[in-house]
């Protein structure tokens, strides 16, 4: 009570005696002033009972206290009387132990000096008697080596200048060396120049491995320069002038065999003088080397670019080609409206062979054969030029091989910023790109002007001298070209190049290529009756479909390039068109992002061919449905049903089956087979010759447009039936439609049967037994369990209604 009292008294308000209003109130008081008494005694009582405790520990903290007096007292007597002088004596021998060590290392400076100053001293005596009557130039320039290894300001400085010098040699060391050297370095030019004109190899080396020594690296580095560089140009110059024969600079590849010779050389010297040059300048030091082997080559490989342009009438080339008017495709692009009557058409023996003067001048204009050559030329020495500058690029790089791990390979400036590099551009990229265009469309040209359809083929039953795919010869020309372009372009490892030559010939094939394609499958072949209610002639279908499998082979064609240039090089991976294996992107574009870029450019001109390609074959393909099949599978399915009745009884069909089974007449409605056989034959008919003439992706997408519109026609049909069919009837126009299906999807293209859910399903609700039905509609109005329906409840109903109202 007293603890409830407690608590309450923590949160409320205490009464108040003089608040009090009646005996009640009074007595609640007292109690509560009664508990607060007893709580507060408690209290009391509980720190009286603890008073002797802390008493206790008071009283020992008294003793602690006493004994660590004395302990501080005793610690303080020992530090001031036997410490003190310990700390002076450490003080006085630490002040002592710095002292000498500051005078022993200015006895080992001085020490150093001397020595210094004698090794000088033995340096200048040894590079003035070695250059007096002994004439050791090795053994002066060994000692200026030496010499340079000394520091400057104890070679300037006083001790030096007061020290060294002697009677024989009275001048301060820093003259004598520097005189020495200079006469050295001029010494050692002469002595170079006259054997590298003397065309001795040895001396060459030895007076320029001395340079180094006397601290002339980079004159040593210049006259070097200037030494290789005239190898370099008299070499270029005579192979220049070995052409000078009758008919030698008529070769389609002198110049680029020339250009070749050039860098090659150049390599060599690279590739055998870099050891020389790193183990006696330095690592890097060959890179000078190459900057001035590159200005050389600049000129060298300049002249033969400019010569090759000349001789080669490039510029004459290029305006030819630039003036040439493509007059076949364009005047085959025009409308058929505009076409002159009674004029043969654009393709036939008669316009090629013809009496076309105009075609005959613009062949002789521009010779394709030439063409040819110049751009295989061309691109021989844009991929020498590569190659040389992949090889210059690595040896730069491979003189820094701290930055060169995890970096990719870059153009040196040398290179990128050359005389040559922008000839290069303009002499042979600009050129080669321009006429690239121009071989690849008139290759277009000429394929389509020269193009024959496959001999002998028809719809009916005799064999096509050629074989399937049964294209036209223009599809093979024109991918071969497309393949030889791509190799020679891809061959000449510049991205310039690549940039401009890939989407020039993805946008000629879409055009040019699929455009001639589309007009002559919309002017020259649209399968179109002559007469109404006739099929279309059958030339002209054979005609548009050949043209149909153009486009299919083309892509795939164009998917197969494509991935055998983006494929690995191996030993049994593709190859290119000289037989070798294919060489990896990487490889011939190994330059930062180069190979992703190129990369890209293919897949994207492949797809965009393919998507033009696809969606004409999806247009020819509708064609195809609406001009020769859809007209047809009708009036088959109609024959097919033809007097089928479905409304059967058991005695009637058992009579009719035992007349049947005595006449051995199975062409009646008794025939349980007789629709799937009348179908059959109708749709074997139709479909065999088509499946025959196109390609098999062609033929699956003509048959899916097909099955999706026959399941249609179909499924009409059924419904038809409605109140004409009975329990034995439904039996039998299940197997009816599943003959008609098992014949669409015949030869394992069970992926069709799809399409025709709807009409199987019809059939399945219809055959049903109750009990199936109604387990069918308990779980959930139109439970579907593991089918997966395509009918909707209200279709079910509908196909269950058919035969309870038919009974």
């Amino acid at each position: 009570m007293s603890s409830n009292n407690q608590i309450d008294g923590q949160f409320q308000k205490p009464p108040d005696i003089l608040e009090a209003n009646s005996i009640a109130e009074i007595q609640n008081t007292l109690a509560y002033l009664s508990d607060q008494e007893a709580i507060v005694t408690n209290r009391l009582n509980s720190l009286i009972a603890s008073q002797k405790d802390l008493s206790r520990e008071l009283g020992r903290l008294d003793v602690l206290r006493a004994h660590i007096g004395t302990q501080v007292a005793t610690t303080r007597s020992i530090s001031n009387g036997m410490l003190s002088g310990a700390a002076s004596t450490a003080k006085r021998i630490s002040s002592a132990v710095k002292r000498l060590d500051l005078e022993q290392s200015r006895v080992k400076a001085t020490l150093e000096v001397v020595e210094q100053v004698t090794e000088l001293k033995a340096c200048v005596l040894g590079v003035t008697g070695s250059m007096g009557a002994p004439q050791d130039w090795e053994t002066a320039a060994v000692y200026l080596s030496r010499a340079s290894k000394i520091p400057k300001d104890i070679i300037n400085g006083r001790f030096a200048e007061e020290t060294v010098p002697t009677a024989e040699v009275p001048d301060p060391p820093s003259v004598t060396l520097g005189a020495a050297a200079e006469s050295l370095c001029g010494l050692f030019i002469r002595e170079f120049e006259k054997a590298a004109k003397e065309g001795d190899g040895t001396k060459v080396t030895r007076f320029f491995k001395l340079f180094p020594l006397i601290g002339k690296s980079d004159v040593g580095l210049d006259i070097y320069g200037r030494y290789v560089c005239q190898g370099v140009a008299s070499r270029a110059r005579a192979n220049l002038h070995a052409g000078t024969g009758a008919g030698q600079r008529k070769d389609s590849f002198f110049y680029a065999n020339a250009l070749t010779k050039l860098f090659e050389h150049i390599a060599q010297i690279v590739e055998g003088h870099g050891g020389l040059v790193e183990r006696h300048y330095g690592a890097g030091k060959m890179v000078k080397v190459i900057e001035r082997l590159q200005k050389e080559a600049d000129v060298q490989g300049g002249i033969i670019l400019d010569t090759w342009a000349d001789e080669r009438y490039i510029d004459r080339k290029l305006t030819d080609i630039k003036s040439y008017a493509f007059s076949f495709l364009v005047q085959s692009f025009l409308s058929a409206q505009r076409t002159t009557a009674g004029a043969p058409p654009l393709n036939t023996p008669a316009h090629r062979d013809g009496a076309g003067g105009n075609r005959s001048s613009e062949d002789e204009g521009v010779d394709m054969k030439e063409i040819d050559g110049l751009l295989s030329e061309a691109g021989i020495m844009l991929g020498r030029w590569s190659l040389y500058s992949r090889f210059l690029a690595s040896k730069c790089r491979d003189r820094q091989p701290e930055e060169s791990d995890g970096v990719t390979l870059s153009l040196p400036s040398a290179i990128s910023d050359s005389n040559l590099s922008k000839k290069v551009t303009d002499r042979l990229i600009n050129p080669f790109n321009a006429m690239t265009t121009f071989f690849f469309r008139r290759s277009v040209e000429k394929s389509f002007q020269l193009d024959e359809p496959p001999a002998d083929l028809s719809l009916g039953g005799s064999s096509s001298q050629s074989n399937p795919p049964y294209i036209t010869s223009a599809v093979d020309d024109v991918m071969y070209i497309v393949n030889k372009v791509l190799q020679r372009s891809l061959a000449t490892s510049q991205c310039a190049v690549v940039s401009n030559v890939i989407p020039t010939v993805g946008r000629v094939l879409g055009s040019d290529f699929v455009g001639m394609i589309q007009r002559k499958m919309r002017d020259e072949c649209y399968p179109k009756a002559a007469v109404q209610g006739a099929p279309p002639p059958e030339d002209k279908i054979v005609a548009f479909l050949v043209l149909i499998n153009n486009l299919d082979v083309a892509t795939d064609y164009t998917r197969r390039i494509v991935q055998s240039r983006l494929e690995s090089a191996s030993s049994a991976g593709p190859t290119n068109e000289e037989g070798g294996p294919s060489v990896p992107l990487a490889e011939l574009f190994p330059f930062e992002n180069d190979a992703v870029f190129v990369e890209n450019a293919l897949k994207t001109m492949e797809s965009s061919f393919a998507g033009k390609t696809s969606e004409l074959i999806g247009d020819g393909i509708q064609v195809a449905f609406n001009q020769i099949i859809k007209p047809r599978l009708r009036p088959i399915l109609t024959e097919a049903f033809r007097d089928i009745d479905y409304l059967l009884r058991e005695e009637d069909l058992a009579e009719r089956s035992r007349n049947s089974d005595d006449d051995g007449d199975r062409d009646t409605a008794v025939d349980e087979d007789i629709v799937k056989r009348r179908f059959e034959q109708g749709w074997d008919n139709l479909i065999k010759p088509l499946n025959r003439i196109l390609t098999e992706r062609n033929f699956d997408k003509l048959l899916s447009t097909t099955a999706s519109y026959l399941s249609r026609v179909l499924e009409k049909r059924i419904w038809a039936y409605y109140g004409r069919v009975n329990e034995l009837g439904a039996v039998r126009l299940e197997r009816d439609i599943a003959g008609v299906v098992g014949t669409v999807i015949r030869g394992g293209r069970y992926g069709i049967r799809e399409v025709f859910m709807k009409c199987t399903q019809i059939c399945l609700v219809m055959n049903m037994e109750e009990d199936e039905w109604d387990e069918l509609k308990a779980p959930s109005e139109g439970g579907e369990g593991e089918i997966h329906w395509k009918l909707s409840a209200d279709e079910k109903n509908r196909a269950r209604a058919m035969v309870r109202d038919g009974r």
